[in-house]
């Protein structure tokens, strides 16, 4: 996603050379991506359900995820004890 918005930002720089409106919208695409774009794709989805594999990006966020995690398996456990047995035992 960032490569293709660099590319249509030297694109729209380019445009600007001619027309400076082109450069207030690339100015105005490196805004909103810095400002939504990043922070999007770093955080995980608020319905994603098991581990998406994106890192948390603070301690806490990951504290917070860990233990939500542990909770969930504690649960799992609790409630289908002999699946649970089952699955230690495969491993």
């Amino acid at each position: 996603m960032g490569t293709i918005l660099i590319a249509g930002t030297v694109v729209l720089v380019l445009l600007g050379f001619g027309n400076h409106v082109w450069w207030l919208a690339a100015a105005g695409a490196l805004f909103l991506y810095l400002q939504y774009g990043r922070d999007a794709s770093s955080s995980p989805s608020s319905g994603g359900g098991g581990s998406s594999g994106s890192v948390p990006a603070t301690y806490q966020a990951y504290r917070k995820r860990r233990d939500q995690q542990a909770k969930w398996e504690r649960r799992y456990r609790r409630e289908r004890p002999l699946e649970s047995r089952r699955q230690d035992r495969d491993k």
